[in-house]
């Protein structure tokens, strides 16, 4: 699976958030973007992590960015997830992983011995010009908003 760097022009994303509707990264342009892949929703560390960045969200949209959650759930759980958490962002279902690919975070996952394919939590952030300038492949939750936020201000 190739893996992204900094500097490298962030994959398309073209997906359907929780309340349906078709969210594109192009929409964001001039904009700073947050994506952060997550395994499953309403599971432990993918609570921690958007839980997380919803709590920071003032403080990334003074640094001009959004976020966008992405997981291979379908957008009815996407929906049951935000509302439960009021996380106010859009979540992104990408149940064909093409997106994950896109961007390198769909990989083999072991759990209690047993090997399976699935999301490699991961977080991405993207300048406003549609480059790269912070990668984070297996983030962990607790890192999520520490580094993103490095990474907007430029550390």
């Amino acid at each position: 699976m190739p893996t992204l760097s900094i500097g490298d022009k962030a994959p398309a994303i073209s997906l359907t958030d929780q309340h349906g509707s078709t969210v594109k990264l192009s929409q964001f342009k001039g904009q700073r973007v947050v994506v952060y892949f997550y395994p499953k929703a309403d599971t432990p560390g993918c609570t921690t992590q958007s839980c997380a960045l919803s709590e920071a969200l003032p403080q990334l949209k003074k640094l001009n960015a959004v976020v966008l959650g992405i997981s291979p759930d379908a957008p009815a759980k996407q929906l049951k997830f935000d509302e439960k958490y009021a996380l106010g962002f859009p979540l992104l279902a990408d149940t064909e992983h093409t997106v994950a690919e896109a961007y390198g975070v769909w990989g083999e996952k072991v759990n209690y011995g047993r090997k399976y394919m699935g999301i490699i939590r991961s977080a991405f952030v993207i300048d406003e010009k549609g480059k790269l300038a912070g990668v984070f492949y297996k983030v962990s939750p607790k890192d999520t908003v520490p580094k993103a936020t490095k990474a907007l201000a430029g550390e």
